[in-house]
C-alpha cells in the first residue's frame, strides 16, 4: 500500500508539473492547419483553398479523417483538447514504460520529469519539438512511437513494429526514424552501421542519378529552379547551409551526450540503444546534407530526414537521470560531469554543446586526473550547483509577464509557470521530490501529498485547456453571418489587415484564404502550390510584400538596426482594389477604408467595427480606377 501511495504521488507531480510547464496554445503554429485540414473533411468547399488545392501534407495521412470525426462529435476546440491530452497522456505513460525498461525502475519517473522541462527542441530556428503544445498529426504519430518504443523494450518485438506502422499512417515524418530505432533494437550494432552507410550511400546515389538522367517521376527528380527558389525562401529549415550555430549546438547535444551515456554505463543493452539512436540522427542530417548541398531531389527534401534527430533527443533525454547519476558517484570528476551534462539541457545561459563536450572530455580524462584535482573538480561542481539553483530568482525576468501565451489564472500561478518554465527549477523540483518521497516508510505522508497533488491537478488543468483566444474565432461566426450569406462555399477571402491569417477566413467565416504565409506551408510537396503561391504573391504586391519569403525576412532582420520600426499599413486605395482584384482567383478583399464600391459594412460592435467587404466581381465590373 506504501509503495503504491508513493507511486501515485510521483504521478500526480508529473500531472502538475506538466501542466505548470506546458499549455494548449490552440489554433497556433501549425495547429491551425491541422483543424483546417479536418474542416476540409467536413465542408468539402474549403478544399479549393490554395492549401489544400494541390499535393499536400493532408494526402499522406490519416490523422484529419480522425480529427474531423471528433469535431463533428465534439465541436472544433473541445476535440482539439482533447485529442491533444490525450496523446500528452500516452506519450508521457509510454516513456515511463520505456524508461523503466531502459533505466533502474525507480529512476523512470525522472526521465518522465526532463521529457516535461526540456521540451524537446531538434531541427532549426527554435521552431520544432516533440510533443508540442498544439495538436497536429506529429503529436499523435510521437505518442504511438513512444509506445512502440514501450512495448518493444519491455518484450513485445512484433507489437513494436506494429504499433510503429501504425504511427507511419498519422505522419509519416516522425514516425519513420521511430521504426528505424527498433530496427536498430532488433539487430546486431554490425548491421546497424551497414544499414545506415547503406541507406546514405543510396541517397546519393539517387541524387547523383537524378542529376545525370532525370527520372520521369517528379518526386525523384532535382527541384527546377523556380520550384527550389521558393521552397528555400518559405522552408529554409529544409537546408542545412542555413541553419545558425545555435541550431548546430542544440542539434549537437543529444549526440554528446548520448556518447557520454554509452561511455560512462557498462551496460550492453543501453550502449546498443545509444548507438541505435544516435546513427538515426546523424543518417538523418547525412540525408538531408545530400539534398541541401548535392542535389535538391524533391523526395530526399519532401522527407526532411534532418526530423531524424527527435529520435536521437528523445532517447538521450530518457537515459540522462541514468547517466548524471552514474556520472556523479565517480570519485574523480564525476560530481562536475554529472553538473554540465544535466546543465547542458536545462541550463540556458551556457552554450549547450560546448558544456556537454567538456562534460565528454572531463570524463574521458578521467584516468588520468590525481587526487588533488579530483577535489579542484568536486569543490568546482559544488560551487556551480547553488549558482545554477539561485539563477532563475536572480533573475529579473522571472516575475515580469508570463511566457506563455493566452494565460489565465492567478499571479501565483503566472509567477510559477514563469520560475518552471526556466527548465532548472522544474528538475531541481521533481528532483527533491523523488528524492523525498522514495525515503517516506509512513503511509500518511504519500496519502497527504497525493491530496495535494490532485487537488491542485483538477485546478490547473482547466487552465492548462482553456482555449479562449481559439474559441473566439469559431464564436464569432454568427456575428457575421451576413458576410457568410455575401461569399460563396468556394470564394477566396483577402483580409487586408497588415498581417494576413488565413485564422478568420477559415473558422470565422469558413471560406477559403487567399494568401497567407501559413498557407505556403506546403510548398516543398508541390510544384503547382509553390508557383501559385508566388503568382498570388505577386498579385497583392500592391498591398504588401511577399510574406512567405521567410529567409529573405531572416536576412533583413540580421542586418536591421536595432529598435527599427516595423513599415506601417499602407491604406487601400481604389487603384490598389482594382489591381488585386484583375485575379479571378481573388473573390473578396475585408479591409478597414470605405473607398467605394458599394461594400458590405459590418456594423456590430467589436475588432471589425466598420470594416468593409468588397466583392473583386463588383470591383472588375466597375472598370478601371478612376
Amino acid at each position: 500500500m506504501q509503495r503504491t501511495a508513493v507511486a501515485a504521488a510521483l504521478a500526480l507531480m508529473l500531472v502538475v508539473l506538466w501542466t505548470l510547464t506546458h499549455r494548449d496554445l490552440g489554433l497556433t503554429r501549425d495547429a491551425h492547419l491541422y483543424a483546417f485540414q479536418a474542416l476540409a473533411r467536413l465542408h468539402p468547399a474549403l478544399a479549393s483553398d490554395v492549401y489544400l488545392k494541390y499535393t499536400s501534407q493532408d494526402r499522406f495521412t490519416v490523422f484529419s479523417p480522425l480529427y474531423a470525426a471528433l469535431i463533428s462529435q465534439f465541436g472544433l476546440n473541445l476535440a482539439g483538447s482533447l485529442l491533444l491530452g490525450c496523446c500528452a497522456a500516452v506519450f508521457l505513460v509510454g516513456a515511463w514504460f520505456f524508461a523503466r525498461a531502459s533505466n533502474p525502475r525507480d529512476l523512470a519517473w525522472l526521465s518522465v520529469a526532463l521529457l516535461i522541462v526540456t521540451v524537446g527542441s531538434y531541427g532549426s530556428y527554435d521552431v520544432f519539438h516533440f510533443s508540442e503544445d498544439y495538436l497536429t498529426a506529429r503529436s499523435l504519430a510521437e505518442a504511438l512511437v513512444m509506445v512502440a518504443l514501450a512495448v518493444h523494450f519491455n518484450g513485445h518485438r512484433i507489437l513494436g513494429l506494429i504499433v510503429a506502422s501504425v504511427a507511419m499512417l498519422m505522419h509519416p515524418l516522425m514516425a519513420f526514424p521511430g521504426l528505424l530505432l527498433l530496427l536498430c533494437a532488433w539487430t546486431p550494432i554490425r548491421w546497424n552501421l551497414i544499414g545506415a552507410l547503406g541507406g546514405i550511400l543510396a541517397a546519393l546515389a539517387l541524387s547523383i542519378l537524378a542529376l545525370v538522367r532525370p527520372p520521369s517521376v517528379q518526386a525523384l527528380a532535382v527541384m527546377d529552379p523556380a520550384w527550389l527558389e521558393v521552397v528555400r525562401e518559405r522552408s529554409q529549415f529544409l537546408f542545412l547551409q542555413f541553419w545558425k550555430l545555435h541550431d548546430w549546438n542544440m542539434n549537437a547535444r543529444p549526440f554528446l551526450s548520448l556518447a557520454v551515456t554509452a561511455w560512462a554505463i557498462e551496460d550492453a543493452k543501453i550502449r546498443k540503444l545509444c548507438v541505435g539512436a544516435a546513427l538515426v540522427g546523424a543518417s538523418g542530417l547525412a540525408v538531408t546534407g545530400i539534398s541541401s548541398f548535392i542535389a535538391p531531389v524533391a523526395l530526399l527534401l519532401q522527407g526532411q530526414a534532418w526530423r531524424w534527430v527527435w529520435i536521437t533527443s528523445l532517447v538521450s533525454v530518457v537515459l540522462l537521470p541514468t547517466t548524471v547519476i552514474r556520472l556523479w558517484r565517480d570519485e574523480r570528476c564525476g560530481p562536475l560531469c554529472a553538473t554540465l551534462l544535466i546543465s547542458a539541457w536545462t541550463f540556458s545561459p551556457i552554450n549547450e554543446s560546448a558544456t556537454a563536450t567538456l562534460a565528454l572530455l572531463l570524463w574521458s580524462l578521467r584516468s588520468r586526473i590525481t587526487s588533488s584535482i579530483a577535489r579542484f573538480l568536486r569543490w568546482t561542481a559544488f560551487g556551480l550547483l547553488p549558482i545554477i539553483a539561485a539563477w532563475p530568482f536572480i533573475n529579473t525576468k522571472v516575475l515580469s509577464a508570463p511566457i506563455y501565451h493566452f494565460i489565465d489564472g492567478p499571479l501565483w500561478v503566472q509567477w510559477l509557470r514563469n520560475i518552471l518554465g526556466l527548465k532548472i527549477p522544474g528538475v531541481l523540483a521533481a528532483g527533491l521530490f523523488w528524492a523525498g518521497i522514495r525515503r517516506c516508510r509512513s503511509l500518511w505522508v504519500p496519502a497527504v501529498w497525493c491530496a495535494a497533488l490532485a487537488t491542485l491537478a483538477v485546478y490547473l488543468v482547466p487552465l492548462t485547456f482553456d482555449r479562449a483566444q481559439s474559441r473566439a474565432w469559431t464564436a464569432d461566426s454568427t456575428e457575421f453571418a451576413h458576410w457568410r450569406e455575401r461569399i460563396p462555399p468556394t470564394a477566396n477571402v483577402y483580409l487586408y489587415n497588415g498581417g494576413d491569417s488565413p485564422l478568420f477566413a477559415w473558422f470565422t467565416l469558413g471560406r477559403p484564404n487567399y494568401l497567407s504565409v501559413d498557407q505556403s506551408a506546403g510548398v516543398v510537396f508541390s510544384r503547382t502550390t509553390a508557383l501559385e503561391i508566388e503568382r498570388r504573391a505577386e498579385v497583392l504586391r500592391p498591398l504588401a510584400s511577399p510574406d512567405w519569403q521567410l529567409l529573405t525576412k531572416i536576412r533583413q532582420r540580421a542586418g536591421a538596426k536595432p529598435g527599427g520600426k516595423p513599415t506601417p499599413l499602407k491604406p487601400l486605395t481604389r487603384k490598389d482594389l482594382v489591381d488585386v482584384c484583375k485575379d479571378p482567383e481573388l473573390g473578396f478583399v475585408i479591409a478597414r477604408q470605405d473607398i467605394g464600391f458599394k461594400p458590405l459594412r459590418h456594423t456590430h460592435t467589436g475588432p471589425y467595427r466598420d470594416w468593409n467587404l468588397y466583392d473583386c466581381a463588383r470591383v472588375r465590373n466597375a472598370g478601371p480606377a478612376a
